[in-house]
């Protein structure tokens, strides 16, 4: 049976996206339907809020960086098993990188491959008739996409309403809901996003309480009306393969980052997932073939993870005959020492010789296209893979060479970077998280 849709979207970032997913998404399973969340683009927290709404896990769906059979394979996994799907896109609605159409990224793409009716949010904050404008271009801009409506987001008054669908009316868009302007309803935020969900003590009341604004602004019933296209049937396309049988993966609140796909990957091809908590200072358990240490917020928790003895050696002991990968906040964890935000310099594991500092914050954002250097738990010498940089940390040592680096990477258009990574012994870590 096909399962229809929905993406939310929006034409900016801060539009209140994902304040109208978790509403609608926990509105609708209190009614009984299996909902079941996907997040457009490289987005590792937004999908653990859709699991809490929904009690399912939620996927990530990227043009650019998934092949497309892989994205086909997730998309089925989104669906599985579901009434509905609805999607949270990222950024604007078109924004993505230069590439053909349907590869660049953007919400829009997967809308298309799909057939999901966008539910267009509109902050209509200082604007009113105005914002019918922009709906209208949002409308004509892609022929491959619908707008089934709009929802308006942070609306002042009763007035403020009736003054933006006086211009929603004119241009014929339906307006299938609203959201008063209320500051309870935002989630609470660190450098790299929301505060994850696990951290976010009263989410459950939170998501009650979308809910119930849900039920009380939102026309539910026409929302649902206009939910359509399908995804890919189950067992469609190709996931990620495991970086071992038995995988021991670093899993708390200093590492949490893992893509719901690779997890989902890796244990359809057999191989089983064991959780440990380094700040339990609890070591990967040595009946492991691979440890994977996700990215997370380590910078948060340096000085507890310089004290985790247990973990730490346990760790190198791990790593003299077995493969070890660290993204992002791992690989900060596998280097020699991590310098927090107060300019307290720890130290870390020192399987790789990586200094990294938070003290010296700088942005590093955006797609990365790797080819390894050498075998690793990655994959063999000059395999090509596509992951996402998003971070503040720098590093503080030498630069990785063709004997030390991971990868050479590029950036999503082709623009080299240089060597990304380090790796020594069987130890390998990396600042991009791997996508596809």
């Amino acid at each position: 049976m096909s399962v229809p849709g929905l993406l939310v979207a929006a034409p900016r970032s801060s539009s209140g996206k994902t304040t109208v997913t978790l509403a609608l998404m926990r509105a609708l399973a209190r009614r009984g339907l299996a909902v079941r969340g996907a997040k457009c683009g490289p987005d590792y927290i937004d999908p653990a809020f859709h699991q809490a709404a929904t009690g399912h896990p939620s996927f990530n769906l990227d043009s650019f960086a998934m092949p497309e059979p892989m994205l086909d394979a997730v998309a089925a996994l989104a669906a599985a098993s579901a009434d509905l799907v609805v999607a949270e896109g990222s950024m604007g609605l078109f924004d993505g990188i230069v590439a053909p159409e349907g590869r660049t990224g953007a919400n829009a793409d997967i809308a298309a491959r799909y057939g999901w009716p966008v539910l267009l949010v509109l902050d209509v904050s200082g604007a009113a008739q105005s914002a019918a404008a922009l709906a209208l271009g949002c409308r004509a801009y892609d022929p491959r996409i619908r707008i089934a409506g709009v929802i308006l987001n942070k609306v002042a008054s009763a007035r403020h309403r009736r003054l933006v669908e006086t211009g929603l009316n004119r241009i014929g868009m339906p307006v299938l809901g609203a959201l008063m302007r209320d500051a309870s309803l935002v989630l609470p935020e660190r450098h790299l996003g929301l505060v994850q969900a696990r951290e976010t003590s009263d989410l459950e009341d939170r998501l009650n309480r979308l809910a119930d604004l849900a039920e009380a602004g939102l026309d539910l019933d026409a929302i649902l009306a206009v939910a359509a296209g399908a995804a890919p049937a189950p067992g469609a396309g190709l996931l990620p393969r495991p970086p071992g049988q038995r995988i021991a993966i670093a899993s708390d609140a200093a590492f949490s980052f893992l893509y719901p796909h690779m997890a989902a990957g890796w244990r359809a091809a057999g191989a089983e997932l064991v959780p440990f908590s380094p700040l339990a200072d609890e070591p990967p358990r040595a009946d492991c073939d691979a440890c994977w240490l996700p990215g997370g917020y380590p910078e948060l928790h340096a000085g507890q993870l310089a004290q985790a003895r247990r973990f730490l050696d346990g760790l190198r002991a791990f790593a003299q005959d077995r493969p070890v990968h660290g993204e992002c906040g791992g690989y900060m964890v596998l280097g020699e020492s991590l310098e927090d935000a107060a300019g307290v310099t720890h130290a870390m594991a020192g399987l790789l010789p990586v200094a990294t500092s938070y003290k010296a914050r700088r942005l590093h954002l955006g797609y990365r296209v790797a080819t390894l250097l050498a075998e690793g738990p990655l994959g063999g010498t000059g395999a090509r893979l596509v992951g996402h940089e998003f971070h503040y940390a720098s590093e503080r040592s030498a630069p990785p060479t063709d004997e030390t680096g991971l990868a050479s990477v590029t950036d999503a258009e082709g623009v080299p970077l240089g060597l990304a990574g380090h790796r020594r012994g069987r130890t390998s870590g990396s600042f991009f998280h791997l996508i596809g």
